[in-house]
C-alpha cells in the first residue's frame, strides 16, 4: 500500500464517539472546502459500521453546505430499518451545528438471481499503455507545486485530453482507468467507500466539457448538488476499473452526468449519477490558455451557495 493510500484508509477509519455517532477529520491541506468525495465516503463508512449483514447496494446523497476542512465532521447515523434482506440507514454530516451533507443508503444480503444483463464495456486501451497523472502534469510542476505535494491515493489514467486542461467545446464524454494505489484488505465496505471517494473526482468535468468555461473562470461557480450510486457486482478498487462517463443534459444552471465503473474483465460493477450547479454570473472573456489553472478542479466546492 502506498503512503497516500494508507493515508486515505486512515482518513476513512472514522472514530466512534457515541452510539450511532462518528467523527471524521480532513487532510491538513490548503483547501477552502472539504472534498465532497471524502464526506460521502466517510458517511458511507459510518452507515456501514452500524450494519451487521449485507453489502451496500445503493446510496443517495445531497451536498447541503460547503464543508470546513479545519474542524472535524460529526456523522449521525439513523438506523431506519433492519430487515431480513435489506438494511437502510440515513446519515447526516454536521459541522458548526448545521447539516452539511445528507446520505440515504441501503445494504443487501447477497442473493442468487437468474435474471442478468448489462451494458457492454466500451473499448479502451490498456491502462498500462497510458501515462500516469503525474507524468502528464510534470511540465506544470512549478505552477502546481501544491498539488504535487499532496498525497494521491487513486491512480488515474485518462484516455485522451485531460478534461480541465484540454480545449473547450468537446463532446460531453470522458473515460479513464482508476485504481487505488496499492493493495487493500478484503473488506467490501472499504472498497465501496474508496470507490465513492474516487467517483466524485471526474463526473463534473464531463458536464463542463462542451462549454466555454473553466473552473478558474471568475464568472463561473460550480458545485456538486447530489450524488447517487448503485453497486451491482463485487469488485476490488485496488484493481483497474474503467470509468466511463457522459453528460446527457445541462439546463437552468444545472447539469447532470452519468458514470459506469467496469472491471477489467468487462463486468459492470457500479453505476452513478451526479447533478451539479453550473452557474455563470457574468459573460467575461475566456482566459488565455497560459492563464488557466490546470488543476482548479481539485479546489471546487461540493455544495451550493
Amino acid at each position: 500500500m502506498s503512503e497516500a493510500l494508507d493515508f486515505l484508509v486512515k482518513l476513512l477509519d472514522i472514530e466512534p464517539i457515541e452510539m450511532n455517532i462518528f467523527r471524521g477529520v480532513s487532510p491538513d491541506e490548503n483547501r477552502q472546502r472539504v472534498f465532497g468525495g471524502q464526506v460521502a465516503a466517510q458517511a458511507l463508512m459510518a452507515a456501514g459500521r452500524t450494519v451487521a449483514q449485507g453489502r451496500v447496494h445503493s446510496l443517495h446523497a445531497y451536498f447541503l453546505r460547503p464543508g470546513d476542512p479545519t474542524v472535524p465532521i460529526l456523522y449521525e447515523v439513523d438506523r431506519i430499518r433492519d430487515g431480513r434482506s435489506f438494511c437502510t440507514r440515513r446519515v447526516v454530516a454536521i459541522q458548526h451545528g448545521r447539516a452539511i451533507f445528507n446520505l440515504a443508503t441501503s445494504f443487501h444480503v447477497d442473493e442468487e438471481g437468474p435474471l442478468e444483463h448489462q451494458f457492454p464495456m466500451p473499448d479502451a486501451p490498456d491502462p498500462e499503455s497510458l501515462p500516469t497523472m503525474l507524468e502528464r502534469l510534470e511540465p506544470l510542476r512549478d505552477r502546481l507545486s501544491e498539488w504535487f505535494a499532496r498525497p494521491h491515493p487513486i491512480d488515474q489514467r485518462h484516455i485522451g485530453a485531460l478534461p480541465w486542461a484540454g480545449p473547450t467545446g468537446a463532446e460531453p464524454v470522458q473515460r479513464l482507468w482508476i485504481r487505488a494505489d496499492g493493495t487493500l484488505p478484503n473488506d467490501p465496505l472499504l472498497h465501496s467507500c474508496i470507490a465513492t471517494y474516487a467517483s466524485d473526482m471526474s463526473l463534473f468535468d464531463t458536464m463542463l466539457a462542451p462549454h466555454e468555461v473553466h473552473w478558474d473562470d471568475a464568472d463561473f461557480m460550480g458545485a456538486s448538488l447530489d450524488h447517487c450510486m448503485w453497486f451491482h457486482r463485487p469488485f476490488r478498487v485496488d484493481e483497474w476499473l474503467l470509468y466511463d462517463m457522459d453528460s446527457p443534459s445541462a439546463y437552468g444552471a444545472r447539469g447532470i452526468a452519468r458514470g459506469f465503473l467496469y472491471t477489467r474483465d468487462g463486468q459492470l460493477a457500479v453505476s452513478m449519477v451526479q447533478e451539479g450547479l453550473m452557474r455563470v454570473v457574468s459573460h467575461a472573456m475566456e482566459k488565455p490558455e497560459h492563464q488557466r489553472s490546470a488543476m482548479a478542479v481539485y479546489e471546487r466546492t461540493s455544495a451550493p451557495q
